[in-house]
Formats: C-alpha cells, structure tokens, sequence
C-alpha cells in the first residue's frame, strides 16, 4: 500500500533528510520532524519558503507530482513587496520570461491577509513600504520560481507559503508537523 505524507515544512528546514553542509553548522532537515522509513520528498521546497511538502514511498506517485509534464497545480500564499498593479498581475497571468525562459501562466489574485502561523524569523517590516498578499497557482516548479516570477514584475516575495499541491492541502497543519493523506 502506497504512503503518502502532508508535511508543513517551516521556514529554514531543508527539503532532504541530511545536510550534506558544513559540519560546523548543522542545518534542520526533514529527519528532525519526521522518523519514517523508505520516504521522500516529491519536489522540493527552499529552506527560506514554507508549508505543503508531500513526501510518498511510491516513486511513481512521486514522480507524477513533482514532474512538470503532469501540470499538477500548486498554490502558494505569497507576501510581496509593495502592491502589484494590474499590469503586473496581468503579466504574471501571460507567463513571464525568466533567464531559463519563459514561464506558464499562472492564475493570481490578491487576497487579504490569511491567518497563519508567525514565522520564526519574521519577515521584516518597513513602515514606508507596503505588501499585500497574493494566491498564486502554477502547474510547474522550476528553481525559486514564485520568488523569480514575483520580483520579475517589481515585487520581491517577502513571505512563501506552499498551500495546496493538487487535491492535497495544509488545512489545520501546524508548522512542523505531519500526517498521512
């Protein structure tokens, strides 16, 4: 029987079980919040980013949610910097080019505030600039995409929360914790 794991990862843990890092600098993994056998990641997620990890022993499952050929959706919860017009949100909707080429559209709305967790560091605030949040879906996951994506339109991503990749979402997931779907 197949196993599959919801992870809330936090901010600052890796997506792998070890740290092939310096020694002298131990950094959190996945083997500080999860003692299972024979599972692993499908996708990553950064360090600096938060939220949905799945993680499965079946390496079929696995690889039909993290390859891009499967277009399987995920949605974050994105906090940038300053408040993105229309023009910006349009362009993220018509894909924009990055340096490895141009991305697929992505479906964006700004949404108000939603009611996480605090972060441990929290994001910096700067009285004289605004942030707003936006929800915004892709159906591919290239390196630091979102992040990319956001400040290619001329607002950086202050915070990143993976919320839901495909049928499976955090609802009720506390930071650090996990279950099996």
């Amino acid at each position: 029987m197949t196993r599959l794991i919801l992870f809330n990862k936090p901010y600052g843990v890796l997506s792998q079980f070890t740290d092939t890092g310096s020694a002298d600098s131990p950094r959190a993994t996945l083997s500080d919040f999860i003692d299972l056998a024979g599972v692993y990641p499908a996708g990553r997620l950064d360090r600096d980013s938060e939220g949905l990890l799945l993680l499965t022993d079946d390496g079929r499952l696995q690889a039909r949610i993290a390859a891009p050929r499967f277009k399987t959706a995920k949605t974050y919860l994105v906090q940038v910097e300053g408040l993105p017009d229309e023009a910006a949100l349009d362009a993220l909707r018509a894909g924009v080019v990055l340096n490895d080429g141009l991305t697929r559209p992505a479906r964006v709305r700004r949404i108000d505030p939603p009611d996480l967790w605090e972060r441990d560091p929290p994001v910096r605030f700067r009285k004289s600039v605004p942030d707003c949040w936006l929800e915004l879906i892709i159906t591919e996951g290239r390196n630091r995409q979102v992040r990319r994506m956001t400040a290619h339109v001329g607002h950086p991503t202050l915070r990143l929360v993976r919320w839901r990749i495909g049928e499976w979402a955090l609802d009720g997931l506390a930071p650090g914790a996990w279950r099996d779907a």
